[in-house]
């Protein structure tokens, strides 16, 4: 085993009504990639922002290459070579794409910042990780998987000698997946290590060298990636036993037509979108980053002004100005940037599960709090939101249960009409079944659905027929029996004409 990089001894952290981690403990090696697991709310990112000098330790001791560290601030995580990815972006909106990464280490031009030089430095960032982006767009304008991949090139732009990547693949396909790995892989020396959080299991087998388990906030067991098999990883993970099946969605009789979409035209990227979407289905998106799927969404719920084409809903055209108006349409959209666009992180649990059904719950203009507080109780048992209370901040939970605070809020609004835009992003294991039920029982009970997945697998065995884009374009689309993951990649690379679905 090459030299000790980072030892976590005894540590203790705790919030206002929650105990994070309980005497955590860890260990990375030089050379190794140290995968590290749990559900949500098991303690990861509160490591993870404890490692990088966001929150600091109620007690218990850091080691960093042999030596007793203080990690007090994220710049003396900085020089101690540690750069971490998180799974919640911390990019400034306003800024450009060079900006972002090389904030405050910009070259100058005597008093002035040298935009053409960090420009040109972004550029052969990306150039020397293998990825596509423009240094100088607005990060604001960016979708959410694009944002993925600032924050990777940022954590990167640093000499760093430990990488820590809380969910660095949530936001990315397959392609995209492989072509992180292959960064990851040049980082790794002997003088290097990297700690890789993941909820995609079968990423494990693939980039981890050993499996460091966490339960509650307490440490639970290292394994060696090699000699030990997932469901054993997932069975020490949750305490139980979980079934993964591998049933793909059965194929129902398309029920009535609720939604038809033609020749939908926006400025920015779409051309051309046609697609039927009928009561009890669920049609899957798929294609590649920047490939238009969730402007797709953002166009049909009014968030993207369209310059032509037509929406019916029950055989009726619709104007859908904004969401509001998506949503008395019976049309919910639960957005893959959960963080900016699904809760208010200030409210508490309750507030953000009836955010959208507010005047259904009031009367005389007065919030009735005891069947507020009741269908806020019926929703996290339903989805197993892990929370101290109800009363709780949203901004205090995990990314994933966050995740599910979206989920309810939108179940609770009951809409005929639910797009899912990324709906297991950042959702462990465990909740990913539970997530699939969900879904299942809801197409079951007659509710269109379209899920938007960056996981091939996920998307094909969640939907009854597959959509695939490819530059703002629909390429084609699959009927359950002919989708694959070839078939997928195939359209997903092409540029055509579009075809309607």
């Amino acid at each position: 085993m090459n030299n000790l990089l980072l030892e976590v001894d005894g540590v203790n952290k705790s919030f206002p009504g929650v105990r994070a981690l309980a005497d955590m403990r860890l260990n990375v090696y030089c050379g190794e990639v140290l995968a590290l697991v749990g559900e949500n709310g098991a303690g990861k990112s509160t490591l993870m922002k404890l490692l990088s000098g966001i929150y600091a330790p109620d007690s218990g001791s850091f080691r960093f290459d042999g030596a007793e560290v203080d990690i007090a601030d994220p710049k003396m995580a900085q020089q101690l070579g540690i750069s971490i990815i998180h799974q919640e972006f911390n990019l400034m909106q306003h800024l450009s794409v060079a900006q972002n990464i090389y904030i405050g280490r910009e070259p100058m031009l005597g008093p002035f910042i040298n935009d053409s030089a960090l420009n040109r430095r972004a550029r052969e960032l990306f150039e020397r990780i293998g990825i596509e982006l423009d240094p100088a767009q607005r990060v604001s304008e960016l979708t959410v998987a694009k944002q993925q991949m600032v924050e990777i090139a940022k954590a990167l732009s640093f000499e760093a000698r430990l990488l820590i990547l809380d969910e660095p693949t949530a936001a990315l396909n397959d392609a995209e997946v492989e072509t992180l790995h292959g960064i990851i892989r040049r980082f790794i020396t002997d003088r290097t290590g990297a700690i890789y959080i993941s909820h995609r299991m079968d990423e494990l087998k693939v980039i981890s060298d050993r499996i460091t388990v966490i339960r509650d906030g307490e440490y639970i067991e290292t394994m060696i990636t090699e000699e030990t098999t997932m469901p054993e990883v997932i069975s020490k993970m949750v305490g139980r036993q979980v079934e993964q099946t591998i049933e793909v969605a059965p194929i129902p009789a398309l029920g009535e037509l609720k939604i038809s979409v033609k020749d939908l035209n926006t400025k920015s990227l779409l051309s051309d979108i046609s697609f039927d979407l009928h009561k009890g289905e669920i049609l899957g998106f798929a294609g590649l980053m920047g490939a238009g799927r969730t402007e797709v969404a953002r166009a049909l719920v009014g968030a993207d002004p369209i310059s032509s084409g037509s929406i019916a809903v029950d055989g009726s055209e619709v104007a859908i100005s904004n969401p509001a108006k998506a949503a008395q349409l019976g049309i919910g959209y639960l957005s893959e940037d959960r963080k900016h666009l699904g809760l208010m992180l200030e409210a508490d649990v309750a507030q953000n599960i009836v955010l959208s059904s507010l005047k259904q719950l009031s009367k005389f203009g007065m919030m009735r709090d005891q069947m507020i507080n009741y269908i806020a109780g019926e929703q996290i048992q339903r989805l197993r939101i892990k929370t101290p209370s109800m009363n709780q901040s949203a901004k205090n939970l995990s990314g994933g249960n966050q995740q599910k605070i979206v989920i309810a809020k939108w179940l609770v609004k009951d809409c005929d009409v639910l797009i899912f835009d990324e709906p297991t992003r950042g959702i462990d294991v465990g909740a990913k079944e539970e997530i699939y039920a969900l879904l299942d029982e809801l197409a079951a009970n007659g509710k269109a659905i379209i899920m938007i997945s960056s996981e091939l697998p996920e998307v094909i065995r969640m939907s009854h027929r597959i959509a695939v884009m490819s530059e703002g374009r629909i390429t084609g689309v699959l009927e359950r029996n002919e989708a694959t993951q070839e078939n997928i990649m195939d359209l997903a690379t092409r540029s055509i004409r579009g075809v309607t679905v």
